[in-house]
């Protein structure tokens, strides 16, 4: 009640700010045009608290973390995105592609350990198909049988289904037969078709992504979605973007969380624009809190906004905080992040979160509680 207090407070004599605010206190959902009086003219000390009541709600001050790395097998990839500081061609000076038994010795690095999840996603390389996907999986649960295989983007998944000459649905199926557990979200992008050309012209368009991620789910697999923002994108195309899941997780629930991914200008052609502000990136995890009503879960991924942004982050309506990762990413390092080496122990997580006056839970891959830490 006294946050209540303080939010009608800030929104002062500004009646369309107040009007979406009255919206959200009483858990109704935002329409297109309400999200965008957020993003243009809301206080940002108001988009916090709102943003919060909201996460209050859905999680009880819980922030989420599990223990996790990351497997690139290649960053050779037949798309050229004009963002991309990841990307090489094949050949090129500074290229790689892990062999299976590079992908097994990872792997069994982490034998006796307590992680969960690994993680992996990368370039579309021209001459991998699904069957060689599926020798990665394979690979992988022969190391440890029980860990949860989050795999291949959608862009990448796109490709090999093309080149199989089969329905998506069929495979979707096949990798979870090989035992993929679920999809993470990366080649979301923007769901603009005219930025979409000019980012990146030759990727999986966003009514195929959308395609793929609803054909996981309903083949069982649950999976991530992500927005690239802070480029060319204006604000009705963020909200267009978000739109779009939202929609789709009103018919599927197959949506685990949403993670709001920001551009990095170093090391690529679109690097001239710079980057947007910090307080732009808390302005921007606030209205998605807001807007994805039917997410439960928002992902401050830290190895991308740098951990003291991302505990910020968890004042603007972020509840997760990714993971341990044990320097497993080269793709945000490589177009500037602050955090080269992303690497955090559990204690170190935990004190990040307690931090920020919440409560840390490690989580599995689907988001069941492994413990309060």
């Amino acid at each position: 009640m006294v946050e209540n207090s303080i939010i009608s407070q800030l929104l002062g004599s500004q009646p369309t700010v107040r009007k979406v605010a009255e919206k959200v206190l009483a858990s109704e959902r935002i329409s297109f045009d309400d999200a965008l009086v957020l993003y243009r003219e809301a206080d940002l000390g108001l988009l916090g608290m709102l943003a919060n009541t909201v996460n209050a709600t859905k999680n009880s001050g819980k922030v989420y973390f599990n223990r996790n790395f990351h497997i690139e097998p290649t960053n050779i990839c037949v798309h050229h995105c004009t963002f991309c500081s990841y990307r090489r061609a094949l050949g090129e000076e500074g290229s790689w592609e892990m062999s299976i038994d590079d992908i097994k010795h990872k792997v069994s690095e982490y034998k006796g350990s307590k992680v969960t999840e690994v993680h992996i996603t990368g370039g579309v390389h021209p001459e991998w198909d699904i069957d060689y996907f599926g020798c990665v999986i394979g690979s992988i649960k022969e190391v440890l049988p029980n860990i949860h295989v989050k795999a291949f983007s959608a862009v990448e998944i796109d490709y090999v289904i093309d080149k199989a000459g089969i329905s998506v649905r069929e495979g979707m199926r096949k990798l979870k037969q090989f035992g993929l557990d679920s999809i993470p979200g990366g080649g979301a992008e923007i769901a603009d078709s005219t930025i979409r050309e000019k980012i990146c012209g030759t990727k999986t368009s966003w009514k195929r992504w959308l395609e793929i991620h609803e054909a996981a789910h309903n083949e069982g697999l649950q999976s991530n979605a992500t927005m690239l923002y802070g480029h060319i994108e204006s604000y009705e195309h963020r909200v267009k973007h978000m739109l779009d899941i939202r929609e789709l997780q009103d018919r599927t629930s197959g949506f685990n969380c949403f993670i709001p991914l920001k551009f990095k200008s170093t090391n690529n052609e679109l690097g001239s624009i710079g980057e947007v502000a910090p307080t732009e990136d808390l302005r921007n995890f606030a209205v998605s809190r807001i807007f994805l009503d039917n997410f439960k879960h928002i992902k401050a991924y830290w190895p991308m906004l740098g951990k003291e942004q991302a505990r910020l982050a968890l004042e603007f309506g972020a509840d997760d905080f990714d993971g341990t990762v044990d320097d497993s990413t080269k793709i945000y390092s490589m177009a500037g992040a602050e955090e080269q080496s992303p690497s955090m122990s559990v204690d170190e997580v935990t004190k990040i979160i307690r931090a920020a006056g919440r409560k840390p839970v490690e989580r599995d891959s689907l988001y069941n509680p492994i413990g309060v830490i």
